[in-house]
C-alpha cells in the first residue's frame, strides 16, 4: 500500500508494512489464541483504529477527509507557486491532516485483510477502502505535483523566508528527488485512479490465492506458514515431506504466479520507461533515498563474499548432518545437538525485553507497551498471513505487529527483529505522519539491531562451549538468510525484470533464474531437485515491492558495523545517539544519520566490514573442537 497521492514514490507517509522474509477477521476484539506447548498466543485488537467495518467513526472520517479534500483542491490547486512560505506550511499541514485519515482507514483495512484473507468480506471491504482513498486522494494530488514544478531558487527563497516552512524541508527535499521522473498532471491523476484495479489488484490475487492455498504434509493438510516451519524440523523425512508438498502446491499453480510476476514486471516496465528510470531498481533506490552506486557496491560486495560466507559455512554443515550433499529442505535443518523444544511465548517476551533493558531502558520501556496493550497477532491460523511484519499504522494510534508464533528460537528473533521496527516506528511517530516514515534501508536498522541485542544476551548467558557453537551456528544461519539470501533474491528479480524487457518469460524459465541465482548463492554444497525450481513463487516481496529485498542486506551489514562501533565503546552516548537516530524517523538520510557513529555507507569498505563479522563468526565455528567439547 503506497502512498495515496505521491506520483511514484512512497516516502510521504509511513510504509505500511515492514515484512520479514519468511516470509481479519471481522470480530476485532482482543482475544486469546489457541494454547499449545508455546502457550497462550495474543492476537490484537483493532478497534483503536476502528471498532469494525460499520464503526460509524469510520463512514464519518471519510465524509469529512472527502470534504476536506475537494474543499482543499478548490481553494489551493493552481495556486502553490504563489504561496508565501507560511501559506505553504499551513497548506502541507492541511494535506497531512487528511493523509492521516486515510492512513488509518487504509491500516485498519490492511490488518483485517492480513488476519483473513479467505474471508471475502475482508477483501472486499479492503478493496472498497482503496477504491475510496484513492478517489478522495484525488483530489489533493495537485500540491506534490505543484511543489515538485517549483525551480529549487523559488522553493529556497520560500524556505528562507518562513521558519514554518522549513519543518517541511526534509519531507520536501525527499518529495523532489522524483522530481526529474514526474509526469503530467493528468497521466499522474490517471496512474494513481487506476492503481485500484491494476498492481494492488494483482496484489489481492496473490494474497488471496496463496491465503487459501493447503500444503500435503504426508497425512496433514497444512497452511503454507505451517507447511514451510517444517523445514526446520529435526527429521529429514518430514522436511522431505513438507517440501515436495510445497513444490506441488505451487507447481500446481504455477501458471497462475507466473501470470501475476509477467504481468507486475511489464506493469513496472511500461511506468518506469514513461519516468525515464535508467534501470527496473532505482525507481525503488530513489525511494529509499540511496544512489544506485551504493546499492550496487552492496551487491557485488555481498556476491563477491559468498564463497567465504554461504559455500563455507553450507559445506560445514553438510558434513556436521552427515550428508555428501544438502538438498534445498536441508539448509534451515537443525544441527544434530541444536535444542529442539518448544520455547513458550511468555519466555520469548522476557528473553527479547531482558536483551533491549540491559542495552536501554527506554528501549524496552516502549517495547513493553506491545505486550501490555493487544498490539501483536501471534497465532498461526488458516487465511492468516504468512511470515511477519510491522505495521506503523498512524501516529496518533500505534503499530501492529503480525507473527506466527511456532515456539523456535528463530520465532524469539523474529519476535526481537518486529519489536524493533515497532520501537522505532513509535519513538518515530513524534515527526507527524508525513516525517516519521523511513526509507526501507533505514526501517531494518532497529529490527536488526533488536536481533543482535537478543541474540548477545543469549550467547553471553550461554556456558557450556558446545551449545554456544550451536547458538554461534543458528546466528551465522539467520545472517547468511538476511544477506546472501535477500541478494540473491535481489539477483533475480534484476534478471527477471531484465529479461522481461524481451518479452514474456515462461514458469520454466522464470525457474530456470531462479535455480541459478540459487546454486550461485548457497555454493556446492547443494544439490538441487528440478521442483525446487517454483519456490520463487511464495516470496511476497516480489510481488509487493520489487527490490525491496536488498534493504535486509543493508540493514544487517550497517547493523553489524553500527554493533562493533557500541561494542568498541569508541563512541560517548551510544545509546542515547541511537534512540536520536530512531526519532529522526525520515528526517534525515543515511549519511547523517551515521556520523555521528564514524561510518559512511557510501564507502565501499563499510559493506566489508559488515561481512567481515559473519566471516567471523564462520572462523569460530571452523575452528579446531576442543578435546573436551563434543562435535556438532
Amino acid at each position: 500500500m503506497n502512498h495515496p497521492t505521491c506520483p511514484g514514490f512512497a516516502p510521504a507517509g509511513n510504509s505500511p508494512a515492514a515484512f520479514s522474509p519468511g516470509d481479519q477477521v471481522h470480530d476485532t476484539a482482543g482475544r486469546a489464541g489457541a494454547a499449545g506447548e508455546a502457550g497462550a498466543l495474543p492476537v490484537w485488537d483493532l478497534s483503536d483504529l476502528y471498532a469494525g467495518t460499520t464503526d460509524p467513526r469510520l463512514a464519518a472520517d471519510l465524509d469529512a477527509a472527502e470534504a476536506e479534500a475537494v474543499a482543499f483542491e478548490a481553494a489551493t490547486a493552481g495556486r502553490v507557486a504563489s504561496l508565501s512560505g507560511d501559506a505553504l506550511a499551513a497548506a502541507i499541514e492541511r494535506f497531512e491532516r487528511v493523509e492521516e485519515v486515510l492512513g488509518r482507514v487504509l491500516s485498519f483495512a490492511q490488518l483485517l485483510f492480513s488476519g483473513d484473507a479467505t474471508n471475502p468480506e475482508n477483501g472486499r471491504f479492503y478493496q472498497t477502502m482503496q477504491e475510496r482513498a484513492t478517489r478522495i486522494g484525488s483530489h489533493m494530488l495537485f500540491l506534490t505535483l505543484e511543489l515538485n514544478r517549483l525551480e529549487d531558487a523559488e522553493l529556497d527563497g520560500k524556505l528562507a523566508a518562513s521558519p514554518a516552512l522549513g519543518r517541511w524541508a526534509s519531507w520536501l527535499r525527499d518529495l523532489r528527488v522524483f522530481r526529474p521522473h514526474q509526469l503530467s498532471d493528468e497521466m499522474e491523476k490517471l496512474l494513481h485512479e487506476k492503481e485500484v484495479t491494476g498492481r494492488s489488484a494483482w496484489n489481492r490475487l496473490f494474497d488471496e490465492t496463496v491465503a487459501a492455498m493447503t500444503v500435503r504434509v504426508g497425512d496433514q493438510d497444512l497452511t503454507v506458514s505451517d507447511a514451510l516451519n517444517k523445514f526446520s524440523d529435526k527429521d529429514r523425512a518430514v522436511r522431505e515431506a513438507a517440501a515436495k508438498g510445497v513444490s506441488a502446491a505451487f507447481g500446481d499453480r504455477v501458471r497462475l504466479f507466473s501470470l501475476i510476476t509477467n504481468t507486475l514486471a511489464k506493469d513496472k516496465e511500461i511506468i518506469d520507461n514513461w519516468r525515464h528510470y535508467p534501470r527496473p531498481g532505482s525507481s525503488r533506490n530513489r525511494a529509499n533515498m540511496v544512489e544506485d552506486e551504493v546499492v550496487d557496491a552492496l551487491v557485488q560486495a555481498v556476491r563477491d563474499a559468498y564463497p567465504r560466507l554461504s559455500h563455507r559455512y553450507y559445506a560445514m554443515k553438510a558434513k556436521w548432518l552427515g550428508l555428501e550433499k544438502m538438498q534445498h529442505w536441508d539448509r534451515n535443518a537443525p544441527l544434530p545437538q541444536e535444542e529442539d523444544r518448544t520455547i513458550p511465548w511468555p519466555e520469548a517476551r522476557t528473553r527479547v525485553l531482558e536483551a533491549y533493558g540491559s542495552f536501554s531502558p527506554e528501549l524496552a520501556a516502549v517495547g513493553q507497551r506491545f505486550f501490555d496493550h493487544p498490539w501483536i497477532d501471534v497465532p498461526p491460523r488458516p487465511g492468516k498471513a504468512s511470515g511477519a511484519f510491522a505495521h506503523p499504522t498512524v501516529p496518533s494510534v500505534h503499530p501492529y505487529l503480525l507473527l506466527n508464533y511456532h515456539g523456535k528460537s528463530r520465532d524469539v528473533m523474529t519476535l526481537a527483529h518486529e519489536l524493533g521496527h515497532g520501537v522505532h516506528q513509535v519513538l518515530a511517530s513524534k515527526q507527524g505522519y508525513l516525517r516519521s516514515g523511513t526509507p526501507l534501508t533505514l526501517a531494518e536498522t532497529a529490527s536488526v539491531f533488536g536481533e543482535m541485542l537478543t541474540f548477545r544476551a543469549v550467547l553471553d548467558a550461554e556456558t557450556d562451549p558446545a551449545r554456544r557453537r550451536m547458538l554461534l551456528a543458528g546466528k551465522v544461519e539467520d545472517m547468511l538468510n538476511t544477506v546472501v539470501r535477500q541478494i540473491a533474491f535481489f539477483r533475480f528479480e534484476t534478471l527477471l525484470h531484465d529479461e522481461r524487457r524481451n518479452g514474456e518469460l515462461s514458469a520454466e524459465r522464470i525457474g530456470e533464474l531462479w535455480m541459478q541465482v540459487q546454486t550461485e548463492s548457497l555454493g556446492p554444497a547443494f544439490e538441487f531437485t528440478p521442483d525446487y525450481s517454483v519456490y520463487w513463487a511464495y516470496i511476497p516481496h516480489f510481488v509487493h515491492s520489487p527490490f525491496y529485498v536488498y534493504a535486509y542486506a543493508f540493514g544487517d551489514c550497517l547493523v553489524n558495523a553500527l554493533y562493533g562501533v557500541y561494542q568498541s565503546g569508541a563512541v560517548p552516548d551510544f545509546q542515547a545517539k541511537y534512540l536520536d537516530l530512531l526519532r529522526a524517523g525520515g528526517t534525515l538520510r543515511h549519511k547523517e544519520l551515521l556520523a555521528p557513529f564514524g561510518l559512511d555507507a557510501s564507502d565501499p569498505a563499510f559493506w566489508t566490514k559488515g561481512l567481515d563479522v559473519i566471516a567471523g563468526f564462520i572462523d569460530e565455528l571452523e575452528a579446531p573442537v576442543p578435546a573436551s567439547e563434543p562435535r556438532a
